[in-house]
C-alpha cells in the first residue's frame, strides 16, 4: 500500500509538472507579450512585471508565499506539498520561456490560442491535486469557513484585479484579459472532464463510518449516510456527499485510503437551495 501511494504521488507530480510547463508557456509566450493578465496572483505579478521590468518569475514565487502559509494548517500536507511543487516549476518555467521568440503579438491570437493553453495546464494541475495560484487556495479556505462558492470567490478577485489593469494599462488590455479568463474557464473545465464547481458525490462502501469522519474532518463536509440494498450484493452503505470539484482529488484520495474497493460516483450539482450549519462532531444520517 505504502509503495503504491509513492507511485501515485510521483505520477501526480509527474502530471502537476507537465501542466505548470504547459501554463508557464502560454503566460510567456502569448500573454505577457501582449500585457494581458491571467488572474489571481499570476496576474498581479504581471501588472508588477510590466511597470518594473521585474522577474515574474521570482515574483510568481514571492507572492505566492504566503498564500500557501495561510492555507499549510487547513488545506492538507499533501495538497500545500502538491501546490509549493507546482508553483517551483511554473516559475522556473517562466524564466526559461521568457528569452524565446514570442509566439505571437497579435492580441485575439494571444487571447484564444493563450487562454486555451493556459485552460489546458492549469486544469492539468487541478486534476492531479495541485494548485498554481493562491488566491483559489483563499477562495476554498472561504467556501469551508463561511460557505462563499469557490468559483465566485475567484472571479471577483479577478475582476478586481482586471479593473485595477483598466486603470493602469487602458480598459482595452482589462477586456482582453477578462475575455482570456473566461476562454480559460471554459477548457479548464473541459480538461476536468466537465467538471462544475460544486459536485456530488454518492460513495458505496463498507467502511461508512471511517470515510465518513474523515471526509468531515480533512475537508470539513458533512457526510448524509443512507441504507441501500443491492440486487446481487444485499445490504450496502450510502453516503452522499456535496463539495467543490477542487476537493474531488482529495476525496478520492481518503476513500482509497481505506475502502479501494469502494464505490464511487460523482455527479453535476446545477444549483443549491437552503443552508447547512456544521457542528463539531455531528454527522447528518438519513436512514431509508
Amino acid at each position: 500500500m505504502f509503495k503504491n501511494k509513492k507511485v501515485k504521488l510521483a505520477m501526480d507530480l509527474i502530471g502537476i509538472a507537465i501542466g505548470a510547463i504547459i501554463a508557464a508557456f502560454a503566460i510567456e509566450e502569448f500573454l505577457v507579450p501582449c500585457t494581458i493578465l491571467d488572474g489571481g496572483v499570476v496576474g498581479i505579478g504581471i501588472m508588477i512585471h510590466n511597470m518594473t521590468g521585474f522577474s515574474l518569475s521570482i515574483l510568481t514565487v514571492v507572492l505566492n508565499i504566503p498564500f500557501l502559509l495561510i492555507g499549510s494548517r487547513k488545506m492538507g500536507k499533501q495538497f500545500i506539498v502538491k501546490s509549493a511543487f507546482g508553483m517551483i516549476v511554473f516559475s522556473a518555467f517562466l524564466s526559461i520561456f521568457a528569452p524565446m521568440v514570442n509566439a505571437t503579438g497579435e492580441y485575439l491570437l494571444a487571447v484564444c490560442f493563450g487562454g486555451v493553453i493556459l485552460g489546458i495546464g492549469v486544469g492539468l494541475v487541478i486534476r492531479f491535486g495541485g494548485c498554481l495560484d493562491g488566491t483559489e487556495t483563499v477562495a476554498i479556505l472561504l467556501n469551508k469557513r463561511f460557505k462563499l462558492p469557490v468559483g465566485q470567490t475567484v472571479l471577483i478577485f479577478n475582476v478586481i484585479i482586471f479593473a485595477i489593469a483598466g486603470f493602469v494599462f487602458g480598459f482595452d488590455r482589462a477586456m482582453y484579459s477578462l475575455l482570456t479568463y473566461f476562454i480559460t474557464s471554459k477548457v479548464l473545465d473541459m480538461v476536468e472532464n466537465g467538471m462544475e464547481q460544486t459536485k456530488a458525490a454518492m460513495i458505496i462502501t463498507n467502511d461508512a463510518e471511517e470515510i465518513s469522519e474523515k471526509i468531515y474532518q480533512q475537508l470539513g463536509r458533512t457526510v448524509t449516510i443512507m441504507k441501500g440494498e443491492g440486487l446481487v450484493s444485499g445490504e450496502k452503505v450510502i453516503l452522499y456527499c456535496v463539495l467543490t470539484r477542487f476537493e474531488i482529488h482529495e476525496l478520492k484520495e481518503i476513500i482509497n485510503s481505506v475502502d479501494s474497493s469502494a464505490f464511487i460516483a460523482i455527479s453535476d450539482v446545477s444549483e443549491i437551495i437552503g443552508n447547512h450549519v456544521k457542528k463539531s462532531g455531528e454527522l447528518n444520517r438519513i436512514e431509508n
